[in-house]
């Protein structure tokens, strides 16, 4: 299966091996310190569901700090298919779902250059 993503802007990406930690559905968010830099008025903790989580339905955590393939907002789905992230790999919410019921915990994932 091949799926639209959007991943690191550039010397935020990550390239190599790791594996899925865990899934979670519409999970809270808290945001990172680097975001909250970046976004000093952002909240800490958005609440799952939110329409401004920018987890979206659906996140799958990598054994990575603060990495996830997640889904997104509304505002953000026009960032698929372009480097926006702070590292993580963001998906349309219907590919994240889709996906989230085809790996389980210890899925390899390798991100190739």
């Amino acid at each position: 299966m091949r799926y639209p993503i959007a991943i690191g802007r550039a010397g935020k990406a990550w390239q190599g091996e790791t594996f899925v930690q865990g899934k979670f559905v519409s999970p809270a968010w808290s945001a990172p310190w680097v975001v909250l830099r970046d976004h000093p008025n952002l909240s800490r903790i958005i609440p799952g569901g939110s329409p401004r989580n920018p987890m979206g339905a659906a996140a799958i955590t990598l054994n990575l700090s603060e990495v996830a393939i997640h889904g997104t907002t509304a505002s953000m789905r026009r960032s698929v298919g372009t480097a926006a992230s702070y590292g993580c790999i963001r998906m349309y919410n219907e590919d994240v779902v889709d996906l989230y019921h085809r790996v389980e915990v210890g899925t390899p994932v390798v991100a190739i250059p």
